[in-house]
């Protein structure tokens, strides 16, 4: 009898389509590794819950940094989710992606410290995409990322799918 397909979560917010595109083209990579295998899901952060994290094998978290920290719909996911996840996700393999206008780093740091309370395992690199908006209309504006940024996401998402496959985690 085959085993069942391992689960990855996306659990994503985005303002601008950033970080949106980059967990798109994470998840279609992450599908195209994984083939029959591997099972991805997508959820925006207002309809993600423990649950869902406990249902997965393995979780990112793509957001887009926001003053310094994690976009507020991503905080409102770890309100909702921390304490009903405490003790329950020990070693759950996870990866970060975030997009910033320049920094990103604070927000990294802010996902790495959830995930350390939680005890989930980090399996690869955080994933920083930097889209250099630096003026109100540029932070807010609709964002197209480059084909090489796009390109990042995919190997991620490649690394995950095929990790999962074949049992490394």
């Amino acid at each position: 009898m085959d085993a069942a397909p391992r689960q990855l979560l996306v659990v994503w917010h985005s303002f601008t389509g950033a970080t949106r595109a980059m967990a798109q083209a994470l998840v279609e990579a992450a599908v195209e590794a994984g083939g029959d295998d591997v099972r991805v899901s997508l959820l925006h952060a207002p309809d993600a819950g423990a649950e869902d994290v406990l249902g997965a094998d393995a979780v990112v978290f793509a957001t887009p940094e926001t003053l310094a920290s994690i976009s507020g719909a991503m905080k409102d996911f770890f309100d909702r989710s921390y304490y009903p996840l405490l003790g329950r996700c020990d070693g759950k393999p996870y990866a970060v992606l975030v997009c910033a206008g320049s920094d990103g780093q604070p927000t990294i740091a802010q996902l790495r410290r959830i995930a350390l309370g939680l005890r989930l395992r980090e399996v690869a690199e955080p994933l920083l995409v930097c889209t250099h908006a630096q003026t109100p209309e540029s932070i807010t504006a609709a964002k197209t990322l480059p084909e090489e940024q796009l390109a990042r996401g995919r190997e991620l998402g490649a690394l995950l799918g095929a990790g999962l496959a074949l049992g490394i985690f």
